[in-house]
């Protein structure tokens, strides 16, 4: 499964679509669909060297991932902001996760996105997709202590799975979800929140 809510939204909405597994694939497409077949200006875009672009695309090197120092860093930052009732902290992104992510854009050109957007839409108040957002440990409410282990599911609308369609990065994603929960919680005993109101990690959450 895809990483992040951006991957998998993708992968959930573009089944037939998905990025391939291998890195050196990956660069290839990338720089052949997100930039023209230029290894200079994906090089530029990436902050690293042409020549190591095109070790990237021969296979010879694979963009760096997070060190397991940096990971038990992470680990341990939010194992203490938990303790104090915090939101965690996103996973530190690396090349590797930002190829990853550049490889699932690729697969799709804006006009599909805008013909699926178009039939998420005719679908009126159920798409027929629903997400799962993750609460164990990994969920806050703005204003709010209350903490409840339970798993929060949102039937998406037309309109909401149309906007995840149109959605180009992990930011855009995160609103559109951040809102459905807005709407969620405020059809219940509470009210006025907006899509700010609330914190989750990313990797907790599913899209079917």
């Amino acid at each position: 499964m895809a990483t992040g809510m951006f991957g998998r939204v993708r992968e959930a909405l573009f089944p037939s679509r998905k990025a391939p597994v291998q890195s050196a694939t990956q660069a290839g497409h990338v720089k052949d669909r997100l930039f023209g077949g230029s290894t200079r200006a994906m090089a530029a875009a990436y902050g690293v060297s042409q020549r190591t672009v095109e070790r990237w695309i021969a296979g010879t090197r694979t963009p760096p991932q997070l060190s397991k120092a940096a990971e038990k860093r992470w680990e341990k930052q939010n194992q203490a902001r938990a303790k104090q009732g915090r939101p965690p902290l996103p996973r530190p992104t690396t090349k590797a996760d930002r190829l990853a992510t550049d490889a699932v854009r690729a697969q799709t050109t804006e006009r599909g996105r805008e013909r699926r957007a178009r039939q998420l839409q005719q679908t009126g108040a159920f798409s027929g997709h629903s997400a799962r957002v993750g609460r164990a440990m990994t969920f806050s409410i703005r204003g709010s202590d209350a903490v409840r282990s339970r798993d929060v599911h949102l039937n998406l609308t037309g309109d909401q799975a149309a906007a995840l369609a149109l959605a180009d990065s992990e930011d855009e994603v995160r609103q559109i979800i951040g809102q459905a929960l807005a709407e969620y919680f405020n059809g219940g005993l509470y009210g006025g929140f907006g899509p700010d109101d609330f914190e989750w990690d990313e990797n907790d959450f599913d899209l079917r």
